[in-house]
């Protein structure tokens, strides 16, 4: 690699993380504002496994509803709508050839969104439907794949994902919250998903 292509390399890794942990953690207090009842159930998990400690990495990977919520809100609204792949080498998808320049589009939000694939409450925030992990959710189908799949998937998944448990475990220590009444649900693909009008949000200070 040049010095330039590193120079690139790092600036898609800062931009791409900041970008993709924002947007997670945005969408994830919209919806916990929407349903108090998983930000208590969040609350209390938090509360239990990391009392009045700081985060270390063995305690937020112990936070199981944390982790469900993460997966629905993905589900949800995933950072990237759309995946490109271009195939090097011709290629066979069953009946289907597909020379080598070709490109692939993936459509994430509808493929995450069948009512088919998901049950009819596909277009609802259901946490619990991770409960057993991904691979129960999906029946072991490639039909989730908000950090993309295989062996492009992104690099910085796990990172992010502990970077958001940090910091929503740090709120919700601290604070509850819910929506303003000016919020206007307006979701919008810029760089990701982004809710269009904002996310403004009221937070009260837990004593």
């Amino acid at each position: 690699m040049s010095l330039r292509d590193l120079i690139d390399e790092c600036k898609l890794f800062y931009i791409a993380g900041q970008e993709s942990t924002a947007s997670l953690l945005t969408w994830t207090m919209i919806l916990l504002s929407k349903h108090p009842d998983w930000q208590a159930r969040a609350r209390d998990e938090v509360m239990q496994v990391l009392g009045t400690n700081e985060p270390d990495f063995q305690e937020l990977n112990r936070l199981q509803i944390v982790t469900m919520i993460f997966h629905e809100v993905l589900r949800l609204y995933p950072g990237a709508v759309l995946l490109s792949r271009t195939i090097r080498d011709e290629t066979r998808l069953g009946d289907l050839a597909l020379p080598a320049g070709v490109s692939i589009f993936l459509a994430t939000l509808p493929l995450q969104h069948d009512c088919e694939i998901w049950g009819e409450d596909a277009n609802e925030f259901n946490p619990e439907r991770f409960g057993e992990g991904v691979s129960k959710a999906t029946k072991g189908r490639l039909v989730y794949f908000p950090f993309g799949g295989g062996p492009r998937i992104c690099i910085g998944q796990n990172f992010a994902l502990l970077e958001a448990k940090m910091a929503l475990a740090l709120v919700l220590k601290r604070y509850w919250f819910e929506l303003s009444p000016s919020y206007a649900h307006a979701p919008n693909m810029v760089l990701s998903l982004h809710p269009q009008h904002g996310a403004p949000l009221i937070l009260h200070r837990i004593l």
